[in-house]
C-alpha cells in the first residue's frame, strides 16, 4: 500500500517571503549585478513598494523577482503605477525583452539572488529569517498531518538548503523538500505518484495547478488554491472542478477526508 503524502508550496503557503524576496533582490541588484541603470546609493531597507507586491502573483521562478526589482529601482523610467499595466498585460514577453536588453540570463539572475541570500545567512541569519512570517495555521495544520502518520513534503522554488534553514529555524520538521535545483513541479510530482498516494498538493500559482490536472500522470493529485498566496484577484473564479479553492480555517479538512 502507497504512503499517504501531503505536498505544499512554500512561499506564499507556509510562509509569507515578500519582505524576504524584496530585501534579497535589492541586495542582488546593488551588489551583484552591476547595472548602470540604477543608484549606489540604494537604500536596502527600503519598504516592500506595492507595485511588487502587485507584480508577485505572476512570478514563477526566483530570478524574475531580480529583473522586477531593477526594473522598479532603475532611474530612467522605473516601473511604476503609471505603465504597470503593459508590464502585467505582456508579463513574460517583458521579462525576455528586459533579459535581452540587459544581456542578461535568468540563470545569472538566479546566482544573484542566492548570493545575496548566501551573504545574508552568513552575516545576520536571525535577520534573514525573520524577513519570513510563517502561516501559524499551516504549521499546525503540517504537525497533525505527521501526528495521523502522513508524509509531508515542501517544493520549492527557493534552493532547498534556504528552505531548510526557515523550517528549522520556525521548528518545523518535514519529510522531503524540493529545492529549484530538483526540477519543476510538475515532474518532481509524476515521480512521487509512483511512491505515494498524494492527499493534496496546496500551492498558490493557478497555473501550476492547472498543468497538473491536465497532465495524464498527475491529474490524480486532489489539487487545493491556497486563498491566502500571493493570489492575483481573478485567479479566485472560474477554477476547474479539479482545483478547489482553500481557505485558512478549511486547511483540516484535508486531513479529516484523508482519514
Amino acid at each position: 500500500m502507497f504512503k499517504k503524502l501531503i505536498l505544499l508550496d512554500f512561499d506564499g503557503v507556509v510562509i509569507d517571503g515578500i519582505e524576504e524576496y524584496w530585501y534579497s533582490s535589492v541586495l542582488a541588484c546593488k551588489s551583484y549585478l552591476q547595472s548602470k541603470q540604477i543608484s549606489d546609493n540604494i537604500n536596502s531597507n527600503m519598504k516592500v513598494p506595492e507595485i511588487f507586491q502587485e507584480l508577485r502573483p505572476y512570478v514563477k521562478y526566483g530570478w524574475e523577482m531580480v529583473l522586477i526589482t531593477h526594473e522598479i529601482l532603475k532611474r530612467n523610467e522605473p516601473l511604476c503605477d503609471n505603465n504597470k499595466r503593459e508590464f502585467l498585460t505582456n508579463y513574460k514577453t517583458k521579462c525576455i525583452e528586459t533579459l535581452k536588453k540587459n544581456n542578461w540570463s535568468s540563470e545569472k539572475l538566479q546566482t544573484s539572488l542566492d548570493r545575496s541570500r548566501n551573504n545574508q545567512i552568513f552575516t545576520d541569519l536571525e535577520k534573514w529569517i525573520k524577513l519570513h512570517k510563517p502561516f501559524n495555521e499551516v504549521l499546525r495544520f503540517m504537525q497533525k498531518a505527521k501526528d495521523l502518520d502522513l508524509k509531508t513534503g515542501i517544493i520549492s522554488t527557493k534552493e532547498e538548503k534556504f528552505t531548510s534553514m526557515i523550517l528549522k529555524n520556525i521548528n518545523v520538521s518535514t519529510d522531503m523538500i524540493f529545492g529549484y535545483k530538483s526540477g519543476n513541479k510538475i515532474d518532481i510530482l509524476r515521480k512521487l505518484t509512483k511512491e505515494y498516494k498524494i492527499i493534496c498538493f496546496l500551492e498558490d500559482r493557478k497555473q501550476t495547478l492547472i498543468e497538473i490536472i491536465n497532465d495524464s500522470q498527475t491529474s490524480v493529485v486532489p489539487c487545493f488554491l491556497a486563498e491566502w498566496g500571493y493570489l492575483k484577484e481573478s485567479d479566485k473564479y472560474n477554477l476547474p472542478t479539479s482545483i478547489n479553492l482553500l481557505k485558512l480555517k478549511d486547511l483540516e479538512e484535508i486531513l479529516a477526508n484523508s482519514i
